[in-house]
Order: structure tokens, then C-alpha cells, then sequence
């Protein structure tokens, strides 16, 4: 597996906007995790450290460290709940049970028609709107109670039977 010729120009063409091409790091780990359907395959790292110029452990570092990034296949739907204090003890495993229920996949899973996955995460920064959900990369879901978890699967599942039938 190696980046595309189109991805590599792409990130390419961030180098002038920054004052070192070390500084596109997050930008090209976002276009990659774009191009590879929502994660960033590890045998990509070194690929893309030699085209910033920099060491494959400062790729594993920053790609590791940030929820945004997926080092593992997500669902197109990636449900990521903050189980950090102010969501946990505003019933967040709770709404992590339900999630498992519903979908029939534990967090770090990826359903068998690879449209959903769920993760635990340690904070989206949003404790007064405990307890929090993220899907993909869109606003947050806020004050989430059980029973808003049958809904929001539903709601999911009609978006992307949308899309298809677009």
C-alpha cells in the first residue's frame, strides 16, 4: 500500500502555506486518513514522514496522540463517547452499553457490514453537555440520554441509505 500519486501532490501543495514542511503533519494526516476510507494505515507512516522530511515516529506520535485520527479500519459511521468524569457520571457507560447492544459491536469493533464502530474516548471537551457523543468528525451530540441511542443509529442508517439511493 502507498499514497497516491494525486494524495502526495495534494499534500504537496500545503508546503508553501507553512514556514517547514513538518508543519503539514496534521493536514496531510488528515488527507490520507480521507483518501484510506477513515483511518491511516501503519505501513503509510514511513511514506509519509520521507515526503515531510521528518522521522516515522514523530507520524506514529501526533497520529496516535489526537482521537481524530484512526489507526485501525472505523465504520463510516465512527461513534466516539467521552467516558472521561463529567460524561461517566452522566451515565456515558451506559450510553457505551446501549451503542454495544444496538450495533452488536464493543468499542475498538467494526460492525460486520463496516458501517459502524464505536469508541471510548478520554475527552471532547464539552463537560457542561455530559454526556457527549462525536460521529466522524461533525458537531457534537450533546446531553445524550439512552434513549437517544435507538434514535441516532436510525437516523445514521437512514443517512446513508439516503446517500445511496441519491
Amino acid at each position: 500500500m502507498t499514497l497516491s500519486q494525486q494524495l502526495i501532490e495534494r499534500i504537496r501543495a500545503e508546503f508553501p502555506k507553512y514556514p517547514e514542511k513538518r508543519a503539514v503533519l496534521l493536514t496531510a494526516l488528515h488527507f490520507v486518513q480521507e483518501e484510506q476510507g477513515g483511518w491511516v494505515p501503519p505501513e503509510l507512516i514511513p511514506e509519509i514522514a520521507a515526503l515531510l522530511e521528518i522521522h516515522p515516529i514523530d507520524v506514529k506520535e501526533v497520529a496516535s496522540f489526537y482521537h481524530m485520527f484512526h489507526e485501525h479500519p472505523v465504520g463510516r459511521s465512527h461513534l466516539q463517547v467521552c467516558t472521561n468524569l463529567s460524561c461517566a457520571l452522566r451515565g456515558a457507560r451506559g450510553v457505551v452499553r446501549r451503542l454495544e447492544g444496538v450495533l452488536g459491536v464493543r468499542p475498538g469493533e467494526l460492525s460486520a457490514d463496516g458501517e459502524f464502530s464505536v469508541e471510548e474516548v478520554q475527552c471532547l471537551g464539552s463537560c457542561g453537555s455530559a454526556p457527549v457523543i462525536q460521529v466522524n468528525n461533525e458537531p457534537y451530540l450533546e446531553n445524550v440520554a439512552l434513549g437517544d441511542v435507538e434514535t441516532l443509529v436510525a437516523g445514521l442508517r437512514g443517512r446513508r441509505l439516503a446517500a445511496v439511493g441519491e
